[in-house]
């Protein structure tokens, strides 16, 4: 779609608000950077709690004890920050959409990547490894090819995949009970996975922030 401007030849492609989208992202990325490190502090709370006398909560053969209270309030914070972080996704990548269809107006070209590698891309086993990446990649340099990618991309998804190959980072890979009785045996591979995620969230914060500001100027000075 295009829009016609004052003269018979000038055109100006029909663009989408990406600064408030922007923010959301910047704000949702702020909020689950806040719940890993509330997962990084009842972390530390049970390491220094050490592990009662009646063993971890999941003692095997489906059995599981009663929680205690520190226990229990880490369930809580284990779900809020899922929900937080989930909630985050789809911000982020409503953010990512908008900024794709903007990059394709502003260059004329499509995307190397189809619209469903947006999503799918971050769930297909293997290909998760690179296509979000060159998702966010493209936008960029589809606008701006002389240039080279901002460091800060590399930052971000170096940090993601960090976070991905620690296997406690992004997604946990044992459940709740499980977790809690890692901290209570060696908490320092959890803490070394918070961080990276807390890292990764505010590398991905000032990414949106800085792929945000150039499109806006770049289309700012076109006279959009």
């Amino acid at each position: 779609m295009i829009e016609q401007k004052s003269g018979p030849a000038a055109v100006t492609p029909a663009l989408r608000p990406v600064r408030g989208a922007a923010h959301c992202a910047v704000a949702a990325l702020a909020l689950a950077g806040a719940a890993w490190v509330a997962r990084a502090v009842w972390h530390i709370r049970l390491a220094t709690a050490g592990q009662p006398a009646s063993g971890p909560p999941d003692q095997g053969g489906g059995v599981h004890r009663p929680l205690n209270s520190l226990e229990d309030s880490y369930h809580s914070v284990a779900a809020v920050g899922s929900a937080v972080t989930a909630v985050c996704v789809i911000v982020f990548l409503l953010w990512l959409d908008r900024m794709r269809d903007n990059a394709k107006a502003l260059s004329g070209t499509d995307p190397r990547y189809g619209y469903p590698w947006l999503w799918l891309g971050w769930i297909l086993p293997v290909v998760n490894l690179w296509i979000p990446r060159g998702v966010v990649a493209d936008v960029h340099r589809s606008v701006f090819p002389e240039r080279r990618l901002p460091a800060v991309v590399n930052w971000w998804w170096g940090l993601w995949l960090a976070g991905l190959a620690g296997g406690v980072g992004i997604i946990y890979s044992d459940d709740t009970d499980e977790v809690i009785a890692r901290a209570y045996s060696g908490v320092l591979p959890l803490l070394a996975a918070d961080l990276v995620i807390v890292a990764a969230a505010g590398a991905a914060a000032l990414m949106v922030h800085t792929l945000t500001t150039a499109q806006q100027e770049h289309v700012a000075g076109r006279g959009y």
